[in-house]
């Protein structure tokens, strides 16, 4: 069992540059890839980015590539998503969740492929 907690969410100005961090309640995410989703309101939830679990690979959604950046922490049980440039289209409550990988590389876009997933952090972005 693995529980997650993310923090960081916070209102900010359009251009800003938060950093959502995701902690694991076990020692270590090892052998899970780990990725962040979002949801705003009345819109179904979308993939925003994801990481191995070797922290070799990531991916990310179309509309956040080259802004955010997702990373594992040195101590392991630890995923951040760092978000640079921020639209208002970005306001959402942004969730982590983590998914057994079957190899070091491997990454998860859907949801359906994660097992465990955080309560949310809400990012709200003023213009």
């Amino acid at each position: 069992q693995v529980q997650l907690v993310e923090s960081g969410g916070q209102l900010v100005q359009a251009g800003g540059s938060p950093r959502l961090s995701c902690a694991a309640s076990r020692r270590t995410f090892s052998n899970y890839a780990v990725g962040w989703f979002r949801q705003a309101p009345g819109k179904e939830r979308e993939f925003v980015a994801a990481i191995s679990w070797s922290g070799g690979s990531t991916y990310y959604a179309d509309s956040v590539k080259g802004r955010f950046t997702i990373s594992r922490g040195n101590a392991q049980n630890t995923v951040y998503l760092q978000m640079n440039t921020l639209k208002p289209e970005d306001t959402a409550v942004y969730y982590c969740a983590a998914g057994r990988a079957l190899s070091g590389s491997a990454y998860y876009t859907g949801a359906n492929e994660y097992d465990y997933w955080g309560q949310g952090t809400q990012v709200t972005v003023s213009s």
